[in-house]
């Protein structure tokens, strides 16, 4: 099974990882984090998520870790 694991304090909320991933398993968090951001949220209850790590690559801060 694959996983995402985002590191809510890295994340600034720029989105860029919801764009990048094709099944939109991706959304904005609602809760601040440290630094005042709504963090990213991986949310893959069907267990559609391929492990491709688009989303780890688009992410600016490296805020986010994909395992397979």
């Amino acid at each position: 099974m694959d996983k995402v694991v985002i590191n809510k304090e890295y994340c600034k909320g720029c989105e860029l990882c919801i764009t990048a991933c094709a099944f939109k398993l991706l959304k904005t968090g609602k809760e601040f984090n440290a630094r005042g951001y709504y963090a990213m949220e991986f949310c893959d209850s069907e267990g559609k998520c391929t492990g491709c790590a688009l989303c780890a690559e688009m992410c600016p801060d490296v805020a986010i870790e994909v395992w397979k």
